[in-house]
């Protein structure tokens, strides 16, 4: 949680990514959606070359399709966030912070989950002109 989205803000997070919440990985792979200030290159804008090369040599970056049902289930999930967490006003950053932590820790507790119907059988048929054949 920041209070923008930029790039230095981007950078920053994947700092703390591999130096704090994970500096035993060896690769980190991170999925994401195709903002603009998701990029690599977001790293050299908030650091010297040497910084954001280390940074990026522990991560795998893992774009995602503009359509997709992985989307829909972060949809879904932001949804019950706004409805579960965020649907009064909250008067400060700190105290937005402190209500998202609690509520992913209770999230995260309840072992919540989507029960999602789209199977790979339907994927196949609704999905074949994406995918090149295996016949060919």
């Amino acid at each position: 949680m920041t209070k923008q989205r930029t790039a230095i803000d981007y950078a920053h997070l994947l700092k703390t990514l591999v130096d704090e919440d994970y500096p035993e990985a060896i690769k980190i792979t991170v999925v994401q959606d195709n903002l603009n200030t998701h990029s690599p290159a977001s790293l050299y804008k908030a650091f010297e070359p040497a910084e954001a090369q280390r940074i990026l040599s522990h991560l795998e970056f893992c774009p995602t399709p503009k359509h997709g049902s992985w989307l829909n289930m972060a949809e879904i999930e932001l949804s019950v966030l706004s409805r579960q967490c965020l649907a009064r006003r909250i008067p400060d950053l700190s105290t937005l912070k402190t209500e998202l932590e609690a509520w992913q820790e209770q999230r995260n507790q309840e072992k919540t989950w989507i029960d999602w119907r789209f199977t790979t059988a339907d994927a196949r048929v609704k999905l074949r002109r994406l995918y090149t054949s295996i016949n060919n």
